[in-house]
């Protein structure tokens, strides 16, 4: 008589921290993005610690000496120095700093409010949604730059003022995609269940509907992660951004671009650094919507 062991459960049923991991390291781009971007995070954690001068520090007999690799570079500067003989290496560790704060906070100021007016438009489509889709879609048929542009002129240059500026252009998309969420979840069984055990308003917003609504506006926050960089680029390169001389990688751009065909690597380098950053940014949303939506994974 032979006896069969049973099965451990956890082999069966993985956790879902677990089913999450293995579907998200499937995708071997979004691995990669990751890695590279909790490098990033490090570097821009311990700036001070890391970067080998402080970022302002001029040395004056050594304007735009090229990258150690290059004839003329000197093993003290790896990436060169600026027109001002400032340290590219050291410029562009602390204005990683920047930049994810300015990707990061966009993204919770956008983020929290959209999901508020996408609840009160789903739950509400004859009163509060029409009035706030329309606003948003007004919102929508400007260009997101040039809206930004608009709002920093307003409001004047600066941190606080470009995340303001990046917030107010991205909450458009949470709201739609909050409130399409919404009205698929709010045909669902356990929806009526809840309203039959007398859940208030309040409870099936943020208790019931909410928590299945997180994976595509999970998604969304990332993707808009690096596009809150692209923008924050974009205007310090236009000079509404972070203001000089704060090391920022758009504000670096618009400060060497007078210097691209004599030392090109002053212009290079701060826009490898938002390439790489803003592809490992969308190369790990792609691996978040692969891991987070429930008919891809079950195709895997």
């Amino acid at each position: 008589m032979t006896t069969t062991t049973p099965l451990d459960p956890a082999l069966l049923y993985p956790s879902p921290l677990k089913e999450f991991w293995r579907a998200f390291t499937r995708n071997k781009g979004a691995l990669g993005g990751l890695i590279f971007l909790l490098l990033l995070v490090f570097c821009a954690l311990f700036a001070p610690w890391v970067a080998p001068f402080d970022p302002s520090e001029q040395f004056r007999e050594h304007l735009l000496t090229p990258p150690v690799w290059l004839e003329g570079g000197q093993a003290r500067f790896l990436l060169g120095t600026d027109e001002l003989g400032r340290d590219l290496l050291s410029r562009l560790i602390h204005g990683a700093r920047l930049s994810l704060l300015i990707g990061l906070a966009s993204v919770v100021f956008s983020l929290l409010p959209g999901v508020l007016l996408g609840l009160l438009a789903g739950f509400s489509p004859t009163l509060l949604g029409p009035f706030i889709m329309r606003l948003m879609d007004i919102m929508l048929a400007l260009p997101s730059l040039l809206l930004a542009v608009a709002i920093v002129a307003i409001l004047g240059p600066g941190l606080i003022n470009t995340i303001l500026a990046i917030a107010i252009v991205s909450l458009p998309a949470y709201v739609r995609l909050t409130r399409a969420a919404v009205l698929n979840e709010l045909n669902r069984d356990y929806v009526t269940a809840a309203r039959l055990t007398g859940a208030g308003p309040l409870r099936l917003m943020f208790v019931s509907v909410l928590p299945n609504c997180m994976a595509p506006l999970i998604v969304q926050a990332s993707l808009s992660f690096s596009s809150a960089i692209l923008d924050a680029a974009a205007l310090g390169f236009l000079g509404l951004g972070v203001q000089p001389p704060t090391p920022e990688w758009g504000t670096m751009l618009a400060s060497a671009r007078d210097y691209i065909e004599r030392a090109w690597w002053v212009v290079s380098l701060p826009g490898l650094a938002i390439l790489l950053t803003v592809l490992a940014i969308n190369l790990m949303g792609d691996g978040l919507r692969d891991a987070l939506d429930p008919k891809l994974k079950s195709a895997a």
